[in-house]
């Protein structure tokens, strides 16, 4: 049985949004955030050329059928959705890729404002330079994850009429990728691995599906989700707190 309330974590990406105007937390909000709208302006030019030569290709694909011709704006639609989740999610593994040491110690604040406890003894600028390797390997087996069951989504969305369902699988896809991503933030600085992650989102999946969803749709809306990256990382840190609880620390 399917456990956790999908309407709960709808409320996560909320609070998040209260958190990040904590003015202990901003500084760890305001360096990843500058260096999101550099990579973000790169990123929406090189898919927005991306776009437009998959909308060509998939229309040539269509069969010569009236009636699936008359449908041609639903087949823009969908497809613009999908490179839209494309493109959210793709900006989300950047910016994390970037951020992640500031996220971490984003999340340890975070949560030491919500419970009042320290996650760690050494919040240090030195730390946090360390952490960096552990920091991008965590991102990196994230990537790892999401590739394949992408590549499998993307290929089911070139088949015509098959690609109805694709763009449903996509969101859902994306919800789950996007409660994955932060709420492993969390989770790795209580030293718990990605595989146990795994398992415990799994015990509440459809918490998780009510984090991720409003995560995975502001990150489609530009300026937006600039800003939905810190928030997310306190979303998923209230969500870890109340959902979850506190681990502890293994490996």
């Amino acid at each position: 049985m399917v456990k956790g309330s999908f309407f709960s974590g709808l409320g996560y990406l909320g609070e998040g949004f209260r958190l990040i105007r904590q003015p202990g937390l901003r500084l760890f909000v305001v360096i990843p955030l500058a260096l999101n709208i550099l990579l973000f302006g790169l990123l929406f030019y090189l898919l927005a050329e991306f776009f437009s030569s998959m909308i060509a290709y998939a229309m040539d694909m269509l069969p010569d059928w009236a009636w699936l011709q008359s449908l041609d704006w639903l087949f823009w639609v969908l497809y613009g959705l999908v490179i839209l989740l494309m493109l959210a999610y793709g900006f989300v593994i950047l910016a994390n890729l970037i951020g992640s040491p500031f996220y971490g110690y984003l999340s340890e604040l975070t949560e030491k404002h919500l419970t009042g406890q320290e996650v760690s003894t050494d919040g240090s600028w030195d730390q946090i330079i360390r952490d960096i390797p552990r920091a991008l390997w965590r991102e990196v087996q994230k990537i790892l994850y999401y590739l394949p069951r992408a590549l499998g989504l993307f290929i089911l969305g070139l088949i015509p009429v098959v690609n109805l369902a694709a763009a449903l699988l996509w969101l859902a896809f994306n919800a789950w990728m996007m409660a994955l991503q932060y709420v492993d933030y969390p989770a790795d600085n209580h030293r718990v691995s990605f595989p146990s992650l795994k398992r415990t989102l799994s015990d509440t999946r459809l918490s998780a599906l009510g984090f991720g969803l409003p995560v995975a749709l502001a990150a489609m809306v530009p300026v937006l989700n600039l800003f939905v990256v810190p928030a997310a990382v306190c979303g998923a840190t209230a969500y870890w707190v109340r959902e979850t609880g506190l681990p502890v620390e293994s490996k």
